[in-house]
């Protein structure tokens, strides 16, 4: 359920997903060997290597759910410890990528070439920018003992999964959506539409909200560009390619001190919404359209607030 609404927010076409699951069918055919059987056939109907069941049987029937943005071994001796107090916690989702799915989440990161298409950049040098980062990402990741939570899971019993871009596509859409139609005049006017949103509105009170990261309150906002999935920060070149598409605002999770200072020799507006105000509110829009479907009985944690719309 979580991929299929995920993909009912994604920036790419249905036509562009549907060629990335010919394509993931295409690499396994050739395949041969130990790439053969150790192939991701998960990619041939979810386009999102970030969001996987990391432990637990795929046909246990959910009720109650444990959901946090950070979702580690702690949360998992938590859950544990909460089952033998009798709470019936059936499941717990992490937000941000665990096991597998945090080895290769840099992977989602193509999507953003669909993201920066739509604010007018051509794809193929999408594609040029999106490459170079997609690979210094693989590196990062690359040493991490990407297993620690899940072997905690299955140690203990626990049914695990992660959910990241398809919660991400939800907060960007909705925010998008919303600037696209008001139009806020001035960088106050986007600051106080975010405020207004009740995950920054809880950002706010836990000195995590909103703010004016380069700008001032006064200054013309322009064109806004909700930059909230795609796995992580994309490439630092691709400021001057927004600056000059005509981008005036940014509105992000975060950013880097790196992407910080080309932002700023760019000129460009960056209002920071806040990281895990915004991840909850991609948590919760996505809960919400899944509970249309059934009633989930959720356990907010790490982070996590459940706000329901």
């Amino acid at each position: 359920m979580a991929i299929k609404k995920g993909i009912g927010k994604d920036p790419r076409t249905p036509k562009e997903i549907r060629e990335e699951f010919a394509s993931a069918k295409r690499e396994f055919k050739k395949a041969s060997g130990a790439d053969k059987k150790a192939f991701d056939k998960e990619r041939f109907t979810n386009p999102y290597a970030d969001t996987r069941i990391l432990y637990g049987d795929p046909d246990k029937e959910i009720r109650t759910v444990m959901v946090g943005i950070d979702m580690e071994a702690p949360e998992i001796l938590a859950a544990d410890r909460l089952i033998e107090k009798g709470f019936p916690v059936d499941l717990v989702v992490a937000h941000h990528p665990e096991g597998a799915a945090w080895a290769k989440f840099y992977d989602v990161m193509k999507l953003q070439v669909a993201m920066l298409a739509k604010c007018g950049i051509p794809k193929h040098i999408g594609e040029i920018l999106l490459k170079d980062r997609m690979g210094e990402v693989e590196r990062a990741v690359a040493p991490a003992n990407h297993l620690r939570s899940v072997d905690i899971a299955r140690l203990l019993g626990v049914a695990y999964m992660c959910i990241h871009t398809p919660a991400d596509n939800h907060v960007a859409a909705y925010l998008q959506g919303l600037f696209d139609t008001k139009k806020p005049e001035k960088l106050s006017g986007v600051l106080a539409m975010l405020k207004a949103i009740p995950e920054y509105a809880d950002g706010l009170k836990k000195n995590s909200g909103p703010k004016i990261l380069i700008g001032s309150p006064d200054k013309k906002a322009g064109r806004i560009f909700v930059d909230m999935t795609g796995g992580t920060e994309g490439p630092k070149k691709v400021f001057p390619r927004l600056s000059q598409a005509g981008i005036g605002t940014i509105v992000a999770m975060h950013l880097s001190e790196e992407h910080f200072k080309s932002a700023k020799d760019e000129h460009l507006n960056v209002v920071i919404a806040g990281h895990i105000a915004s991840d909850s509110l991609g948590l919760n829009l996505l809960l919400d359209s899944i509970e249309k479907s059934g009633r989930l009985n959720v356990i907010p944690a790490s982070g996590f607030v459940r706000i329901k719309r």
